[in-house]
């Protein structure tokens, strides 16, 4: 049953990743045609053609490789000297293909002089590359808040999981009480298990974040009001200091570092809690941060993601994962003996950081990426704009295709990253905890 599972949540990944693609190059496709640019192709995957059919002038198919997709639009790049004009892909790599491949082009037809991408104005260029990435925010957003608010998810909360004996330095190496140990304030002022704290000195206390943050702020007497078995209970704790984990500002914490604050002495239980709009927005928020930062440091995780492909080392939980690692978490995920409730939620989430993750690498101002198609239409408005104000002459279109070099470049490095984190994914792969 196990391993049907497993399949079952491998495949339903694979279906999430496909909608995500083809939502994605929807974008560029819809807004392309809004504008009036002529998209010959509109194909989710690569390799072999499985499927496609032919509406207006634009062929819709389906590819043997779900790894990607791609539009083609007439006219991405201005003329080179010899005046021909080339149909590029969005996508990077089959954008590379094409362009070591001089076959792989597509002529002008009569009436496209005015269809052509690079004769649109750079806003409707920037809107056209943008859209892509937009439509995957837009999914991540959707699916987040929908989780967040309609199912909830696994957190911290205000009711009592166990009560530490004594009182042990969190930077301690055992969690054994040492002889002649004292009481922790929790056990000394007879906090039990399953009690949930409503208030801490006479404050009400919303979620557990509130509650850790008034005990760490709090040395000496405090009162406590718990609910315990139906009835309210006020118990009195005199908090003294000890050296705590450090927070990460996110609900979590920063491994191996330490702070002294107030201490009361036990663990919080954990439950899937339903989020309000705001506590909603502030986590996308989090998602959001945590992503842009995920992808400053990705460089440095790449010595650790080596050693774990290639050395038997340490796999991180937040080591670089590719579609192969994310479909394999997607398995664990239907295998988990969870609610199915709940293992649809986490399968949701992992649809919607990966769309999430779409965006923001796309929107690096690297070619061939579109962030780098988006940089090129802005630095010609910026010249236009300069030669308009101090009466130049027109500068024209950005070539963008002088840049193909600095892509080529970036797309290998891309190519070898890619090929590291497979290897990764196949011969030590991340897993859930």
């Amino acid at each position: 049953m196990t391993t049907w599972m497993t399949i079952l949540g491998i495949v339903v990944f694979v279906v999430g990743l496909l909608f995500s693609i083809a939502w994605h190059e929807l974008g560029h496709l819809s807004t392309a045609k809004m504008f009036g640019i002529r998209v010959p192709q509109y194909m989710v995957g690569f390799g072999p053609t499985i499927f496609s059919r032919k509406k207006g002038d634009t062929e819709y198919g389906i590819k043997a490789v779900p790894l990607g997709g791609y539009i083609r639009m007439i006219g991405m790049f201005p003329p080179g000297d010899d005046g021909k004009l080339q149909a590029r892909s969005t996508s990077p790599f089959r954008g590379m293909i094409e362009d070591a491949r001089s076959a792989a082009f597509e002529e002008l037809q009569p009436g496209d002089e005015k269809r052509l991408f690079y004769t649109r104005k750079p806003w409707k260029r920037i809107i056209v590359m943008f859209a892509g990435p937009f439509m995957n925010l837009i999914l991540a957003v959707v699916i987040f808040m929908s989780v967040l608010m309609g199912f909830g998810i696994n957190t911290q909360t205000t009711q009592v999981g166990s009560v530490s004996d004594c009182v042990i330095s969190a930077s301690a190496k055992t969690d054994k009480c040492p002889k002649a140990a004292k009481d922790s304030p929790a056990k000394a002022a007879g906090l039990k298990a399953g009690d949930k704290i409503v208030s801490f000195n006479g404050q009400a206390v919303p979620d557990w974040d509130a509650l850790q943050g008034q005990i760490r702020d709090t040395t000496g007497p405090a009162t406590i009001v718990v609910e315990r078995h139906g009835a309210r209970t006020t118990l009195h704790a005199d908090l003294i200091e000890n050296k705590v984990a450090k927070t990460d500002g996110h609900g979590g914490y920063v491994p191996g570092e330490f702070v002294t604050a107030g201490f009361l002495g036990f663990t919080p239980a954990s439950g899937v809690v339903q989020q309000s709009f705001g506590q909603s927005v502030d986590r996308m928020g989090n998602m959001v941060e945590q992503g842009v930062a995920s992808l400053v440091h990705l460089p440095a995780k790449i010595p650790d993601l080596w050693d774990a492909a290639f050395n038997g080392g340490e796999r991180k939980q937040d080591s670089p994962m590719g579609v192969v690692g994310a479909a394999r978490v997607g398995g664990e995920v239907f295998s988990l003996d969870i609610p199915p409730e709940q293992r649809v939620a986490t399968m949701l989430f992992l649809v919607a950081g990966f769309n999430l993750s779409l965006f923001l690498f796309n929107m690096l101002p690297l070619l061939p990426l579109d962030g780098g198609h988006i940089a090129g239409a802005a630095w010609e408005a910026v010249r236009r704009a300069f030669a308009k104000v101090f009466k130049r002459p027109d500068p024209g279109p950005f070539d963008v295709a002088k840049l193909m070099p600095v892509a080529y470049v970036v797309a290998g490095i891309f190519i070898c990253f890619t090929l590291l984190v497979l290897v990764a994914d196949v011969v030590n792969p991340v897993k859930l905890t």
